[in-house]
């Protein structure tokens, strides 16, 4: 029974008036039962916290109830630590972790256009590529993340920003309903957190059209002779205690095939830097500086090779 403590807003209100007009609307029951399934499988005692902060958000004004930007830095940055961004917020610019925009730019022209597709983005985060699908055009972005505070760090943005077209469920890839809705779906940073990869891709095309895009962001491993099997740490991999594999690129590949997907090919890989991942003020928990051996920036704090992601793409 869904507990009526339970902000509307996390229960997918913005969700399903997008959805309710789509053809996804035959499927918005079993939509919200997944959603009350999670939360009562995964409550979170910062709830109430986190909704009054970003009920002192007026929506789609572009304001606060406190008027000045100093008061309203202080208002999200009480939402810390900002993971993806950066966002700008007329003068003021969240600067977070990652520069996620550097992403971006290495898939953006090389994936199919966005433009009048249904999106999905399984591991959102803050949503923050949302955002950026929405200006591609897209008929609905959907970003899907069991994070209760990214959930919140969403909606403060899109209701200073006015954000339409796009919404985040509090859900996992395996809470999805099997249903075939989705036209692109992207799964960003997300495959190496999977104890079993292939399950998380079974999930994924289980949600895609005919003739989808699949958009795999991961960490991988290059060096295949030391490592034919994938980077499998004995304990953590650049102090993240859930990485359970680091594939290797013919590793993904051969992944992608054996789920099903046609036509796999990498699009791009990139070595990760400070320019792209470092703290700041809006997130200032370790990092990567903390992440890399400070004898040999080549390495991890474990000895293992420092991260270097890929972008790979497929059709369903």
């Amino acid at each position: 029974m869904t507990d009526p403590s339970w902000d509307t807003r996390l229960r997918g209100e913005r969700f399903f008036a997008l959805a309710k007009h789509t053809h996804l609307t035959d499927h918005l029951a079993a939509y919200a039962a997944a959603i009350d399934h999670r939360l009562g499988a995964r409550p979170h005692g910062r709830d109430a916290e986190w909704q009054a902060i970003v009920n002192q958000i007026e929506p789609s004004s572009g304001s606060t109830s406190i008027a000045d930007q100093a008061s309203l830095k202080s208002l999200l940055q009480s939402l810390h630590p900002w993971r993806k961004g950066p966002f700008v917020i007329n003068d003021l610019v969240i600067d977070s972790e990652w520069r996620s925009d550097l992403k971006w730019e290495r898939l953006i022209d090389a994936i199919q256009s966005l433009h009048g597709r249904t999106v999905l983005d399984v591991g959102c985060g803050n949503g923050f590529y949302l955002s950026k699908i929405v200006d591609e055009g897209a008929a609905l972005a959907l970003g899907i993340d069991p994070t209760r505070l990214f959930f919140y760090q969403f909606e403060a943005i899109a209701q200073l920003t006015g954000l339409v077209g796009a919404a985040i469920l509090p859900l996992k890839d395996e809470d999805l309903p099997p249903v075939q809705l989705f036209d692109t779906v992207f799964s960003m940073g997300v495959i190496y957190h999977r104890r079993q990869p292939l399950q998380h891709l079974a999930c994924l095309k289980a949600v895609m059209r005919p003739q989808a895009e699949l958009v795999l962001e991961t960490l991988i491993v290059t060096d295949e002779d030391r490592y034919p099997k994938g980077l499998i740490p004995e304990d953590r991999y650049a102090k993240m205690r859930n990485v359970w594999c680091v594939p290797t690129l013919s590793q993904t590949l051969r992944w992608l095939k054996e789920a099903g997907f046609s036509n796999p090919r990498v699009i791009d890989v990139t070595s990760t830097t400070r320019a792209e991942q470092r703290r700041t003020e809006w997130m200032t928990f370790e990092s990567l500086d903390d992440f890399l051996d400070p004898h040999d920036l080549e390495r991890t704090i474990e000895g293992y090779p420092a991260p270097v992601r890929g972008i790979f793409i497929a059709d369903a």
